[in-house]
């Protein structure tokens, strides 16, 4: 909140004033703003009603009168959307559930591969290479040389 610049607070607090029924007939309109965590919102309040969890976060900027210069500023700035707010849901959701997959089959192939080394590694420290029939002789073959020394 203490990181907002100056100016875009007062064009914000303009803006607000301007568009309130109220506020854009009066002068010295006390504009209130907290950060989006900090409301709070109970099923017994009225519509539009809105109350604070900790008053010391609320931050206030008084405007005392209507700038006509800030408000066409921010008029020619003006940009109107009118999004096709499902559509942008499903694909937001789409992409979402397309990186989980990604990341199953990132982790079942990490999986396989850590369950191939384990493999590996008892191959390695097992005998079942060198006890191959192929690999063994016998003194039946005529390998009965005693002449080590």
């Amino acid at each position: 909140m203490e990181d907002i610049p100056k100016e875009v607070l007062i064009d914000c607090a303009h803006l607000v004033k301007a568009n309130s029924i109220q506020g854009c007939k009066t002068n010295n309109v006390s504009i209130v703003y907290t950060s989006w965590a900090n409301l709070k919102k109970t099923a017994e309040m009225d519509v539009g009603q809105i109350g604070f969890h900790n008053q010391k976060d609320v931050k206030s900027v008084t405007v005392e009168k209507r700038v006509n210069e800030i408000l066409n500023r921010l008029e020619k700035t003006k940009v109107e959307r009118f999004p096709d707010l499902a559509a942008e849901k499903e694909s937001r959701d789409r992409e979402e559930r397309n990186e989980k997959k990604a990341q199953i089959q990132e982790m079942k192939r990490k999986e396989k591969e850590e369950v191939k080394k384990k493999k590996e590694m008892e191959e390695l420290r097992s005998y079942s290479s060198l006890m191959k029939a192929e690999n063994m002789s016998s003194n039946q073959d005529g390998n009965d040389s005693d002449d080590f020394m």
